[in-house]
């Protein structure tokens, strides 16, 4: 049972706004939190709730949030509190009235992801850690890509995985692995361009004025084909959002190769979050990364 009435007094307090004592409704949101449409005097929030440990990845999202909004280059929600009440910790958001996306829409999702993609650092990583899901994401900063996937990414991935009990699957070849990654983005030399760090389908919108929003990020500065990558894993993204991406801001080559790469770090992810069919899934992903690094 979760303290509505307090986490209410706090949003209120927060916000200078009169929060309804309890949510309106819950909403889907992922499997991370609970989710719900709460109203205020200001008018609806999104409202995650989960329990007080939480309030650190609760920071780093609205961070990230901030990180986003200060580009320009697409919208996010707005932060309206971030907090903790009575064993709870909890995100308010701007509410977000959802649309119909449409080829119009995706084409400005993939102009306006370009330009946040033109948005760089001088180093990869971030200013502080945060998380992939609800798996920690460290972001310290180094001067080299490679590096930075493989220690970054790679490793406390599989590392985490031999905690979890996946070894016998991922262990010895995800080993290897981290010892081709060199091999694998040889001459590979991208900008650490700054990224939404968790970009499936699930986590845009198009908005009730056709407007596409980022939400949920995991946001650091890295290579752009990361985000890229993404985008194909899952799906939720169509042709004119590609054609606009390649129009402002064309890949190099080489970049369908490397995506495969990229993307078993959220492959990684997803296994130590829900289980083994993940887990059998990267290794298979491990395995062709493998053979393509002995041609």
């Amino acid at each position: 049972m979760q303290p509505f009435a307090a986490i209410a007094r706090e949003i209120g307090a927060l916000t200078g706004a009169r929060c309804e004592g309890g949510p309106e409704q819950r909403v889907t949101g992922g499997s991370i939190n609970e989710c719900y449409r709460w109203v205020s005097a200001a008018g609806a929030m999104f409202v995650k709730v989960a329990a007080a440990e939480a309030l650190a990845m609760f920071e780093a999202e609205a961070a990230g949030l901030a990180e986003l909004e200060r580009s320009r280059a697409l919208r996010v929600p707005r932060l309206l509190a971030c907090g903790a009440a009575s064993g709870a910790a909890f995100l308010a958001l701007e509410w977000i009235e959802a649309g119909e996306s449409g080829q119009a829409c995706e084409a400005r999702l993939g102009a306006g992801l370009a330009a946040l993609h033109a948005v760089t650092e001088a180093r990869f990583g971030w200013g502080r850690d945060n998380t992939i899901g609800r798996t920690p994401q460290a972001n310290a900063w180094s001067d080299d890509w490679t590096e930075f996937f493989r220690e970054r990414r790679l490793r406390p991935q599989l590392e985490l995985a031999r905690r979890r009990g996946l070894a016998r699957a991922l262990s010895a070849p995800g080993e290897r692995l981290l010892g081709c990654v060199d091999r694998l983005l040889a001459g590979h030399r991208p900008a650490a361009s700054l990224l939404h760090g968790d970009l499936w389908g699930g986590n845009w919108l198009a908005s009730s004025g056709g407007e596409p929003v980022l939400f949920d990020p995991a946001v650091y500065y890295g290579d752009r084909e990361t985000d890229l990558a993404m985008t194909r894993l899952f799906g939720g993204f169509g042709e004119a959002f590609y054609r606009a991406y390649e129009a402002a801001a064309p890949l190099p080559p080489g970049w369908p190769e490397r995506c495969e790469l990229y993307n078993l770090y959220h492959v990684l992810n997803h296994a130590n979050l829900f289980g083994s069919a993940y887990a059998r899934q990267a290794r298979s992903v491990i395995e062709r990364l493998l053979t393509r690094a002995q041609r």
